[in-house]
C-alpha cells in the first residue's frame, strides 16, 4: 500500500517540478518615452534573485511562469509584473514610469504621449506666438511627430491612410506655425519697441532680440523663412519683422512659405526615415529617439554656436 502511495506522490510531484522549471527570459527595460534604462533592478519575487539592466536597458533573468518579477530604480515607480503577461508581448519589453522632472520638458515624447496632437499644435503656436517657447523642443518634436504621425491622426481622424494622415499632421503643424508668426509680429508692432526697455528673466533675454534683429537685417525677408529652421530665432524674428513694420503681404508670403517647409521637411523626415530605417536595415528609429533628439539638437542649434565662436575668434 506504500509503495503504491509512494508512487502516486511521485506522479503527482514530478509534473510540478518539471513545469517549476526557471526559464532564462531576456528583458528590455524601457520608459514611458520609449527610452532605455539602465541599472535597474529586478527581483524574482519566488526566490529572491535579483538581476541588473546593463547599458541598454537589457537584462536576463531566471523565473518560472508562475513567478512574478518587480522592477526598481530611484525616482522611478516600482512595478510588479508577471512573467506571462511579459511572455504575452513578443518583443519581452517592460515599462517601468519614470517621476517628473523638469528635464522631461525637453523630451518630445512627454509631448506627444501627455497631450497627443493638440499640445503639439499649442507648442508650434507658443515657440513663437507666445516668444516664451524658445526653450521647447521644436524641431525635435516634429521629427518624432513624423514618425508618431498616424497615432497623433487619431486624435482628430484617422483617414485610414498613411500618407493622407501625415499630410493632415504637416498642414495642422504648418498653420499652428503661421498663426504663431503672425500674432508674433502683431505683437512686435504694437508693443515690440519696449521690449528693447525690458529686464531679463527667466523667459526673456535682451540679447535674443537683438541677435534676432541682426538676423533679419542680414537676410531681410528671407530671414522668416530661414527662422524657422534656427531655435531661438524663429521666436523673434517675427517680432522683429512687427517692430521694423515690414508689409503685411511681404511678411505673409514669407510666412507661409517658411511655416509648410519647416513643417513639412521635419515631419516627413521622421515619417519617411523611420520606415526606410526599419526596411533597409531593421532599425527601429522609436527605440533610439534619445539619440535622435541630440543629433537633431546638435544640428539645430549648430548656426548659433558657430556664430558665437565667429564672435569670441574676432574679438581676439
Amino acid at each position: 500500500m506504500k509503495k503504491k502511495l509512494s508512487i502516486i506522490a511521485f506522479f503527482i510531484v514530478l509534473p510540478c517540478i518539471v513545469f517549476a522549471q526557471s526559464d532564462t527570459i531576456s528583458l528590455k527595460i524601457q520608459n514611458q518615452y520609449q527610452a532605455e534604462v539602465t541599472d535597474v533592478t529586478i527581483t524574482v519575487l519566488s526566490t529572491g534573485k535579483t538581476f541588473t539592466s546593463n547599458d541598454r536597458g537589457i537584462v536576463t533573468i531566471e523565473a518560472t511562469d508562475t513567478d512574478s518579477v518587480q522592477l526598481m530604480k530611484e525616482n522611478f515607480e516600482t512595478a510588479t509584473i508577471s512573467i506571462p503577461e511579459i511572455k504575452k508581448q513578443k518583443s519581452n519589453i517592460v515599462v517601468i514610469h519614470k517621476n517628473f522632472t523638469w528635464t522631461d520638458l525637453l523630451t518630445p515624447m512627454f509631448y506627444i504621449i501627455n497631450g497627443g496632437l493638440w499640445l503639439l499644435l499649442f507648442i508650434v503656436f507658443a515657440e513663437t506666438g507666445l516668444f516664451a517657447g524658445f526653450f521647447l523642443p521644436g524641431d525635435s518634436l516634429l521629427f518624432v511627430a513624423g514618425i508618431f504621425s498616424n497615432m497623433l491622426a487619431t486624435h482628430l481622424f484617422d483617414t485610414g491612410s498613411d500618407f493622407i494622415n501625415l499630410l493632415m499632421i504637416i498642414a495642422l503643424v504648418a498653420l499652428a506655425g503661421i498663426l504663431g508668426n503672425t500674432a508674433g509680429y502683431w505683437f512686435g508692432r504694437k508693443v515690440g519697441h519696449a521690449m528693447y526697455q525690458w529686464k531679463d528673466n527667466l523667459l526673456f533675454k535682451k540679447k535674443y532680440l537683438q541677435e534676432a534683429h541682426n538676423f533679419y537685417e542680414k537676410h531681410g525677408g528671407g530671414a522668416i523663412i530661414i527662422a524657422r529652421f534656427i531655435p531661438i530665432i524663429r521666436t523673434f524674428a517675427p517680432i522683429i519683422a512687427g517692430i521694423v513694420a515690414m508689409d503685411k503681404k511681404k511678411f505673409t508670403f514669407f510666412n507661409i512659405i517658411g511655416s509648410v517647409a519647416w513643417a513639412g521637411s521635419m515631419i516627413a523626415a521622421g515619417h519617411y526615415l523611420d520606415k526606410l530605417f526599419i526596411d533597409k536595415f531593421g532599425i527601429d528609429l522609436k527605440k533610439h529617439l534619445e539619440a535622435i533628439v541630440i543629433v537633431i539638437i546638435i544640428i539645430s542649434t549648430a548656426p548659433i554656436i558657430i556664430k558665437l565662436l565667429s564672435k569670441k575668434k574676432d574679438k581676439h
